[in-house]
């Protein structure tokens, strides 16, 4: 079992024994019922990617390279348009959240980091002091909240830290989640920003280090229990799967494409479930 499996394990089930239910609840079903769910609050996991511990389960296939490819949209392309994500990348289940507009999701994710330059002051100031200890990116800005209707970021903050181990340059990277959906979207939001911590890293040429996930509320909706005691009955597969950013080191972060990404050893356990999205 990988450490990313036994974590998932032991989530689901201090949610399934321990969680708390959700009261008022935002989201709803496509059906228009209210989407409640279990929850428990402060989760902290910590994972070594020089030492091969990424944080995918293999409990259930994991898309990666749909989850990278949205990345691409909000840290390279820096737009909250659907058209481009779904007619660049050919992704499409953010249809869901498109506002008034009829196209975007509003000031949010890409659009802040292209308003902000968020992508080129962090490089900028890694580049002239790699130690400094003011790398952060924040989605979780008021004004633009004011500005339009939309979604507010669930993963809204990650920060950056270099480290000198010998000859080599180490990237550390720290993801702060508000919000996060145990069964759907851990492990894609985990991998996303280890992806980008990659990608940060390969623009520098050093190594992808350490990576820390902290969730504010961590929780399973109450029409994914069934599926939850499904995959606490799994037995994980016994690969050890990586994820490798195949570009020379020094290749500029906005050259990198989705398919520079590989993900090898991973042989998920299958047949995949299904998991009605709450919107």
């Amino acid at each position: 079992m990988t450490k990313a499996d036994d974590i998932f394990k032991k989530n689901i089930q201090t949610i399934l024994e321990e969680g708390v239910d959700s009261e008022n609840a935002r989201p709803k079903y496509k059906d228009g019922k209210s989407a409640n769910s279990k929850y428990i609050t402060g989760v902290f996991a910590e994972y070594d990617l020089s030492k091969r511990e990424f944080p995918i389960t293999t409990l259930r296939p994991i898309a990666i390279k749909t989850a990278i490819k949205e990345l691409l949209w909000i840290y390279q392309d820096q737009s909250s348009d659907v058209n481009v994500l779904e007619r660049k990348y050919h992704v499409r289940y953010w249809r869901d959240w498109v506002i008034g507009d009829g196209k975007t999701i509003g000031q949010r994710y890409g659009a802040t980091v292209r308003k902000y330059d968020i992508i080129g002051q962090l490089l900028n100031g890694l580049e002239k002091n790699p130690w400094n200890r003011r790398n952060i990116i924040n989605l979780w800005q008021y004004q633009d909240f004011a500005e339009t209707e939309g979604l507010l970021p669930c993963a809204f903050q990650s920060m950056y830290d270099v480290r000198r181990m010998g000859e080599e340059i180490f990237l550390d990277a720290t993801l702060i989640q508000r919000s996060n959906d145990m069964l759907v979207a851990h492990h894609i939001n985990a991998m996303q920003y280890v992806a980008l911590s990659m990608m940060i890293a390969k623009h520098f040429g050093w190594r992808v280090g350490k990576f820390f996930y902290f969730v504010n509320n961590l929780h399973i909706y109450d029409n994914q229990f069934e599926q939850a005691r499904e995959l606490l009955g799994r037995t994980p597969s016994e690969e050890n799967p990586e994820l490798r950013l195949n570009v020379p080191d020094g290749t500029n972060f906005f050259e990198i494409r989705a398919e520079n990404f590989e993900l090898i050893d991973y042989e998920p356990v299958k047949p995949q479930l299904k998991f009605e999205l709450a919107i």
